[in-house]
């Protein structure tokens, strides 16, 4: 059985994080240390993620049965848990599979439907690096600038470059397996009836993720549902408001 990777710290009722689509665990070491003084936080790495197993398979019944084994490994009766973006789809597919096991749940910036294409560029340009061509990742960096002008991008992508025992770079992602399931991990999560799982969703004011109308259908999956938007962020809401992210989540979790 292959099992997640993942990382703990702290003590008491456990919270589980799944990060989104080109990310990790290590994405939310920060967010993690903020909430692990009252509770124990595990950050997983998703299938063809960070240091997790690499698979041909990717979807979210997949997925929510890798954070099942998990749980169950640990010994967890009933869990938190708490997604961004596709961690979040992963998260309600998880409601929806194996409700009794899940106590409440923090989905950020992200809603049950499906979404359209918009990551097929980033792809493109990953495909388009010959890693073998470089030493430094500053060098990386440069070659992905014509494509993706964004510097904090560039910096999160590159984290799923490492070096080899040679030397040389390699993608640490599996990038053929993700682009092969992209389709997969577009699709809508949401459950067929309504589902009594204890539930705050939280937007970027600045992101276009969750519209008024996904609120609407947001409710109808999830009745026992409140909202929370942070208006100075975007889509990555944890990384680009912190402070009030936790706030949020911590005052959800003890209520």
């Amino acid at each position: 059985m292959q099992r997640l990777f993942y990382q703990i710290i702290g003590s008491g009722r456990p919270l589980l994080i799944v990060h989104g689509l080109f990310g990790s665990s290590d994405n939310w070491r920060a967010v993690g240390r903020a909430l692990s003084d009252k509770r124990q936080i595990i950050s997983v790495d998703l299938r063809n993620h960070g240091r997790s197993f690499h698979h041909q398979h990717q979807d979210y019944p997949q997925m929510a049965e890798d954070i099942l084994q998990l749980v169950d490994s640990l010994g967890i009766n009933q869990i938190d848990l708490l997604g961004h973006s596709i961690g979040g789809k992963v998260v309600m597919q998880f409601a929806k599979q194996y409700a009794h096991r899940l106590r409440q749940m923090v989905v950020v910036d992200i809603a049950p439907r499906h979404y359209p294409d918009t990551h097929s560029w980033i792809f493109k340009s990953l495909f388009s690096l010959n890693l073998d061509q470089y030493q430094q990742r500053s060098q990386l960096d440069a070659a992905l600038a014509s494509d993706i002008k964004d510097a904090a991008v560039r910096q999160f992508l590159l984290m799923n470059v490492e070096k080899n025992d040679e030397g040389s770079f390699r993608w640490r992602i599996n990038l053929p397996a993700l682009f092969d399931n992209y389709a997969a991990l577009l699709s809508s999560v949401e459950p067929r009836q309504a589902l009594d799982v204890k539930s705050c969703f939280i937007a970027g004011g600045r992101s276009d993720h969750i519209s008024a109308v996904d609120r609407q259908s947001i409710r109808q999956c999830f009745p026992d549902s409140e909202f929370a938007v942070i208006d100075e962020a975007g889509h990555w809401v944890h990384a680009e408001a912190p402070k009030a992210f936790c706030q949020i989540v911590e005052q959800f979790l003890d209520d």
